[in-house]
């Protein structure tokens, strides 16, 4: 599984599937994130949200699923209120790894019950074909994702303060938090989402990270596949945690 991980934040099916053809042609990346933005839990909202989600309802009613399915494997970020109402969705869309954050619903059991029932998922088994990881905020304490750590495969922290937007400032806050995590737990999947630059990537390695989600970085870079060949090159230089 590639380190360094493209990720979108599409305003439209067709502008995920123009930052989805850029990623197969620049990177030699195996998975991409794709961030989901509601307008409640985080703002402004992205597609499908963006457009009311029936087209997504739509598109998965059809038999349809996300492009590039054969050349990447997906990952969904829920950056979203009703995270236990669409998980299904993008499940059946053809993603692998499921990302909710644990601020934005009150349901984690009931979510976790879900994927358990009518998934059969199991953490310990065939995580290739469905993984779920929870996302956490710099300011939310480790507690509330501790407490469900028997059930996950990873935990996502967040390098920035306000999620929902690519191309935000890195938080350096992140960094202890990551280190203190990582103490606690050392054989836990960790991944870091926001602000990840060339700057920042040798110290989130250095912390213990094991996977980099850059999207702001990657699309607005002048040469897109040296960028991702220079950010991949420092998993090499630094290490990913053991």
């Amino acid at each position: 599984m590639s380190v360094i991980v493209p990720a979108v934040l599409p305003q439209s099916r067709e502008d995920l599937e123009e930052k989805l053809a850029l990623f197969s042609k620049h990177t030699d990346a195996d998975m991409v994130q794709i961030d989901v933005v509601d307008g409640r839990f985080a703002k402004p909202a992205s597609w499908p949200y963006a457009n009311g989600s029936k087209e997504f309802a739509a598109m998965i009613a059809r038999g349809e699923t996300l492009p590039y399915l054969g050349r990447f494997r997906y990952e969904v970020d829920l950056m979203t209120s009703d995270p236990e109402q669409v998980t299904g969705l993008w499940i059946a869309a053809g993603v692998s790894r499921i990302t909710v954050h644990a601020e934005s619903t009150t349901y984690l059991p009931k979510i976790i019950t879900d994927l358990v029932r009518k998934y059969g998922y199991d953490r310990d088994f065939a995580p290739g074909l469905l993984s779920f990881g929870l996302a956490i905020g710099i300011a939310t304490d480790l507690a509330l994702v501790e407490q469900y750590l028997e059930y996950l495969n990873y935990v996502q922290f967040m390098g920035i303060a306000a999620i929902g937007k690519q191309g935000q400032p890195f938080d350096t806050r992140v960094i202890q938090k990551i280190a203190t995590f990582r103490k606690r737990h050392p054989t836990v999947e960790i991944q870091v989402d926001g602000g990840v630059t060339k700057q920042t990537a040798p110290l989130l390695l250095a912390a213990g990270v094991d996977r980099l989600i850059v999207g702001h970085v990657l699309l607005q870079a002048k040469d897109m596949r040296e960028e991702y060949e220079e950010l991949s090159a420092f998993a090499l230089r630094y290490g990913t945690y053991e």
